[in-house]
Order: C-alpha cells, then structure tokens, then sequence
C-alpha cells in the first residue's frame, strides 16, 4: 500500500508477470483506518498477514528557530503517527495467528545528529524507541521487529525540501554517494527470512563513503 497508486500497479503488475501474487491500495498513513484497510486486504486475498512494512516518510529540513511547525506536525503525523496506525492495525491480527513481524524505516539521520534535522531525526528516534518498547513487551515468540536504518539512498524524500540551497547540497550528496533503494529491500529480506526464532532487530545500511 501506498499513495501513489501509479507505481503501486506498476509493481503488481511486474510481480504478476513473474507469477507471483499481488494486491495494491491507496493508502495514507495519517489516517487511521487507512492501514486498518490494508491488513483486512491482506488478511482477505492471503488468508494471514506475515509482515508489515512501515516505510511511509516525510523529511523537511530546516533549524528550529526557523519554527516551521506546519512541517514539524507533518513529520510527527507520518513518520510517528504513521507507524502507530500500522501497529494498531496489524497487532491483533499478529496475535491471533501466533506470528508476525513489524519492520520500520528509521534513518541513520538518527544515530548521527546534523542541524537542520532535530525534528525530523527525533521523529526517527521515537520509532526506534517504540519498537525496542515493543520487542521487549513480546519476548513470547509470537512478535518480531526490526529497525532498518537507511543512509543516502536514491529516493526521491528529499524532493520536497522547500529551501533550494539546502535542496540542492542533499540532491548533490544524494547523487554522488545514494546507493541503490534494492540494497535496503535486500536488508529488509534477510532480515524477514531469518527462522522465527531469531530477530534482527537493528540493521544500519549506507553507502561505504558515507561519513
């Protein structure tokens, strides 16, 4: 599930092509029920939910004193708020199946600390916080999490920075250093096809040549 509904069907159609089976929907994560959707349709054409992937993310790079607090809410509403939403939905169905596991995108903007990123990097942090929390609540074998912590990585989230200058020096980087967004699929694979007794529960992806 995503919002952009013209590479979700892109997607699909690719992974039919190839035999597998595929669903799509037009999700956004700041809306409650939207995720609810997503685990019942999961739940309805595959008959169980394995894993759920919360990767929905906004970046908007600015000083505090700058006191952009329409953005500031927009992160806290996607990037934390939306994985609550995710969790909430697909928890219970984790429970009563006896076996799931929640994967998040965090950020390494998070583990090292650059101005310009404070809300954006404590939106990453309070995910890092709530699953820890959460895998130490479901030590019963049912539940696993992981935190995936990206570097540069060729995506477009960057895209939205409203100050050119800044705009500019992260596409440059982004450029010059983002490795491929399939390495961060591949992290998440190894991570999910591990046996159910093992959890990985921190994975710190990022180009060599990122300082």
């Amino acid at each position: 599930g995503a919002r952009r509904t013209d590479r979700l069907e892109a997607l699909a159609a690719r992974i039919r092509a190839d035999g597998g089976r595929a669903e799509l929907l037009d999700v956004d994560v700041t809306r409650r029920a939207d995720p609810e959707r997503l685990v019942t349709l999961a739940v309805d054409r595959f008959g169980r939910l394995d894993v759920l992937v919360a990767n929905a993310g906004v970046a908007r790079i600015a000083p505090v004193s700058a006191l952009d607090v329409d953005d500031w809410d927009a992160m806290i509403d996607v990037n934390l708020r939306g994985v609550l939403h995710g969790i909430a939905a697909a928890l219970p169905v984790f429970r009563a199946q006896g076996r799931g596991h929640f994967v998040t995108t965090v950020s390494t903007s998070g583990l090292k600390i650059v101005p310009a990123q404070a809300v954006y990097a404590g939106t990453k942090n309070a995910v890092r916080t709530l699953l820890e929390a959460l895998r130490q609540e479901s030590t019963d074998g049912v539940l696993r999490t992981t935190a995936i912590s990206p570097g540069f990585v060729r995506t477009e989230l960057v895209d939205h920075v409203e100050d050119p200058t800044q705009r500019a020096q992260v596409q440059e980087a982004m450029a010059a250093l983002g490795i491929d967004p399939a390495a961060v699929a591949r992290a998440i694979a190894f991570a999910v096809e591990q046996p159910d007794d093992v959890e990985i529960g921190d994975l710190t992806i990022r180009p060599t040549r990122q300082g």
